[in-house]
């Protein structure tokens, strides 16, 4: 027995390894590749400050390590994000984009930005953060409140569908009322991307993301009880209210910083927490929670790759990608849950 799960630990601890150096690998290809192919070597020099190619400096300082950084971790909070909805709902593809969480957070954004700049108002990242913090919430509100009224998750995320429809139709709308130059940014921002980051953005969201993980992570084993089912979870002492209340401002706090810097990114959440489960072939949460974030960073620093890549110079939003990827896996999870009933 006691061999068993030290080869169980083993293998969890391999897996995350295996994780890690998945996401160094695309991290370190991702500042490497772009329209101008920069060796390995160089970046070492411009991190330690002594490359005296001033073009090369200003191109990875600038441009490519931020926006490598910043895919890293927004691609993990996104995965974690997903974990802690699915978890919450018990649904296997529940997540912030099919659940309207993170088109509320769009619309308020795009609000909030169309407003502040009309008033010619800087527009802050925790500016940006508060906002789809509260749109999240918003939209997390109204999904609380159908799954109390509906008895299958299919209706529950049909409903999330709906959100979601009903909060991009209003972002529409308020795009409209926007100068041009608002629109151009806007737009792009709406369909998902990673370009346009700057140091700011990246301390930013490093803080609130450490913060919130640390807090998710803290909560592993009330976690774990109540995947077990709630009976099981009050039994063995956890508080219900409070933990139902922690995930979803956690979640709502990560949905928000990922749309606030990225805007909206599809399938990530839902797929990357099946894949990694199937990876370490143990739910248990506090395993399962590094390596989601882990399993998000590599899966979105993968697919900006591609988004930056594939039809060079011209950028695919990340949304394109992560659903060219994503999808199937949706698609396989229904087929799996089916042949399971049907077992």
């Amino acid at each position: 027995m006691v061999h068993m799960q030290k080869n169980r630990k083993s293998r969890y601890i391999a897996a995350i390894i295996l994780l890690a150096a998945g996401a160094l690998i695309f991290l370190v290809l991702n500042t490497c590749i772009g329209s101008i192919r920069i060796e390995l070597p160089d970046i070492v020099r411009t991190i330690a400050g002594t490359e005296k190619d001033e073009t090369v400096v200003r191109i990875l300082w600038d441009i490519r390590l931020p926006r490598a950084a910043a895919v890293f971790i927004l691609g993990g909070a996104l995965a974690l994000a997903g974990y802690l909805l699915q978890t919450f709902f018990n649904n296997p593809i529940a997540g912030p984009f099919v659940l309207g969480i993170s088109s509320g957070a769009k619309m308020v954004v795009a609000l909030v930005t169309v407003f502040l700049m009309g008033k010619a108002i800087k527009v802050t990242s925790a500016t940006m953060i508060i906002a789809a913090f509260i749109g999240a919430m918003l939209s997390m509100g109204f999904v609380l409140l159908m799954s109390r009224r509906v008895n299958r998750m299919s209706m529950l995320v049909v409903s999330g569908v709906m959100i979601g429809y009903i909060c991009s139709a209003i972002t529409e709308l308020i795009v409209t009322f926007a100068s041009d130059a608002e629109i151009v940014n806007l737009h792009n921002w709406s369909r998902g991307s990673f370009s346009g980051m700057t140091w700011e953005n990246v301390q930013v969201m490093t803080v609130v993301v450490a913060v919130t993980f640390l807090v998710i992570f803290f909560m592993s084993k009330p976690l774990g009880a109540y995947r077990l089912g709630e009976v099981y979870a009050q039994n063995m002492g956890v508080n219900l209210r409070a933990l139902k209340m922690c995930i979803v401002i956690c979640s709502s706090i990560l949905s928000a910083c990922i749309v606030a810097f990225a805007g909206p990114i599809s399938f990530v959440g839902i797929a990357t927490p099946h894949l990694v489960k199937k990876l370490l072939k143990t739910t248990e949460a506090i395993w399962m929670i590094p390596a989601c974030f882990l399993g998000g960073s590599v899966f979105c620093l993968f697919c900006d790759l591609l988004a930056k890549t594939m039809l060079s110079p011209t950028e695919l939003s990340i949304s394109t990608v992560t659903a060219i990827f994503g999808a199937p896996v949706v698609l396989w999870i229904m087929v799996e849950r089916k042949k399971e009933r049907a077992a």
